[in-house]
């Protein structure tokens, strides 16, 4: 799949579709899986020792606490949530669902205004300003840094290398990620990844949105 390499315009949502009656998982990079679960499937509930983001790329689903009996988050697509360390939760597909589950790492910080366990719009975390980029940071620690990003019409990151691999979700609008010497126009609902290193830039063409991901292990 495109995804397995760096340097090519993808889609998660188009290259993991949902399995009737089945739950499907697939690591897409360090600290990132993807997972596609069928309406009425679900996974039982279940701790990690770190905190994780689920991203909603399609679908619905609901996020259980069984040792909450009366919390349940209901996440549609475009929304995430922040998962508690050590907390036991289960996810159930109200409709097809996929979604990036992220693991953030041990002492994970969590962004201002945004709280653990409860749902958030990733694309109005952050908004167009004129003549800048917007840039917003959701949750990171060692090993993973997970940021919001808008650009107004024009704005551009100039090319540049990262120490870690990279993972973008387009937002909002449409831009072009420039990699390694060629351009790559890419629109809302697509990916992008960069190898560790890789010589990258971004411009927005009219205004632009996007989520990044860092894993630097």
């Amino acid at each position: 799949m495109a995804y397995e390499t760096a340097g090519h315009v993808f889609s998660l949502t188009h290259d993991n579709p949902t399995v009737e009656n089945c739950t499907v998982s697939h690591e897409v990079m360090p600290n990132a899986v993807c997972f596609s679960l069928a309406k009425g499937t679900s996974i039982s509930a279940e701790s990690y020792p770190v905190a994780t983001l689920q991203f909603a790329l399609a679908g619905a689903s609901t996020l259980s606490y069984p040792d909450e009996p009366r919390k349940e988050l209901h996440v549609g697509t475009g929304e995430a949530v922040v998962k508690s360390a050590d907390k036991a939760i289960g996810v159930t597909a109200d409709a097809d669902a996929i979604y990036a589950e992220i693991t953030i790492g041990e002492n994970a910080s969590i962004g201002d205004g945004i709280n653990a366990d409860e749902v958030f719009s990733l694309v109005d975390l952050v908004p167009y300003e004129d003549g800048k980029i917007v840039n917003r940071d959701i949750a990171g620690s060692k090993s993973t840094k997970f940021v919001i990003m808008s650009f107004d019409e024009g704005c551009a990151l100039s090319e540049h290398a990262a120490p870690a691999e990279a993972l973008i979700f387009a937002l909002d609008g449409q831009g072009v990620i420039g990699y390694e010497g060629s351009s790559y126009p890419i629109k809302a609902g697509e990916n992008f990844r960069f190898a560790k290193n890789g010589l990258h830039s971004v411009k927005a063409d009219g205004k632009f949105k996007m989520a990044l991901l860092l894993s630097f292990e």
